[in-house]
């Protein structure tokens, strides 16, 4: 077990050499609307996370993808140092949950936008709550009129129930299934907030506050400690876990993907996750994976890079964990 932790602390010493050379934060922006995106006339928009969504409004060339993000990009490394220089995201953390052991961290306390990881915490307090899952739920305008860069995927009058709208929420990241939930929770979107910062302050996320349930708001701020925390939570409860971790669903005659692509993937032990993209927050995604006899939860924030690159950062950590751990 020293001889672990002492590698460890040198996978340590080696992000700090790298981090000279580490992307820079992305620049903080008063609103995650991009103008450009509000004219479909506009050849694609080169702006960034507006290129993005550019791509899939309009069907313009998507972003070259991260090799290591590939699906059969290998999960071993002859070369941790040089995997570790890689890695694109500003904010790292790996953490064996069960034994409170940190094994890698960049800027673990750094508090920062996360985007729509905050849907795992509207999902807690929608568990915690014991609400009828089977509920019918109505979605109205302002469920579908959240200021968001792409368009909601659930029109205004479509009925689902409670746990298609929670399915849809932590699976494809659909934002007016989201905002419904919050909408429709005893007392209203205040009431449903409150819940989120009381549920936080219980998993001692003291880094963290939440002023709405989908992550459009640049004020949804936590850290990567945090967010460990968090996404074990998560992964305890078995519905999440579940959603969180299906590759599709289908419901009200559509197909909604995860959007995580390393969700179903050969030797991934994924029991929980999350994915979030602003302007502000960058690339984000959260996961607790099964890594042999060892629960880790991994959290990457504001990656730059191709396309893809928040997977490629995890299959990068994968590939050095599992260098250390055959060492041992």
């Amino acid at each position: 077990m020293a001889g672990q932790r002492a590698i460890f602390l040198m996978m340590a010493v080696l992000a700090m050499v790298a981090g000279a050379g580490r992307p820079s934060p992305a620049m903080a922006q008063a609103a995650n609307f991009h103008p450009c995106n509000a004219q479909p006339a506009l050849p694609v928009c080169q702006h960034g996370y507006g290129r993005r969504v550019a791509a899939a409004r309009w069907g313009a060339a998507r972003e070259a993808l991260d090799p290591d993000a590939a699906v059969k990009a290998p999960l071993i490394t002859r070369n941790p140092a040089g995997e570790i220089e890689k890695l694109k995201s500003t904010t790292i953390l790996v953490e064996d949950m069960d034994k409170s052991e940190v094994l890698f961290a960049r800027d673990a306390d750094v508090v920062r936008p996360v985007a729509s990881i905050v849907k795992l915490m509207t999902a807690l307090v929608v568990v915690d709550a014991g609400l009828p899952m089977d509920e019918m739920i109505t979605i109205d305008a302002s469920d579908v009129g959240v200021p968001s860069e792409l368009p909601s995927r659930l029109a205004a009058g479509a009925r689902l129930s409670r746990v298609d709208l929670l399915h849809l929420a932590l699976a494809s990241s659909e934002n007016s299934a989201a905002h419904a939930l919050g909408r429709t929770y005893p007392g209203g979107m205040t009431a449903f907030v409150e819940a989120m910062n009381a549920r936080a302050a219980a998993l001692g996320m003291n880094d963290s506050r939440f002023v709405e349930p989908i992550g459009l708001s640049n004020d949804n701020v936590s850290s990567a400690r945090d967010l460990a925390r968090l996404v074990h939570a998560a992964s305890r409860q078995p519905l999440i876990g579940e959603f969180t971790t299906d590759a599709q669903y289908s419901v009200d005659g559509r197909t909604f993907h995860n959007t995580n692509m390393l969700v179903g993937r050969p030797r991934w032990d994924i029991l929980a996750s999350k994915t979030g993209t602003t302007r502000e927050a960058g690339d984000c995604l959260v996961m607790m994976v099964r890594l042999g006899d060892r629960n880790l939860a991994m959290v990457l924030l504001n990656s730059q890079g191709m396309s893809g690159s928040r997977f490629g950062d995890a299959v990068r950590l994968r590939r050095v964990l599992d260098s250390r751990m055959a060492a041992n």
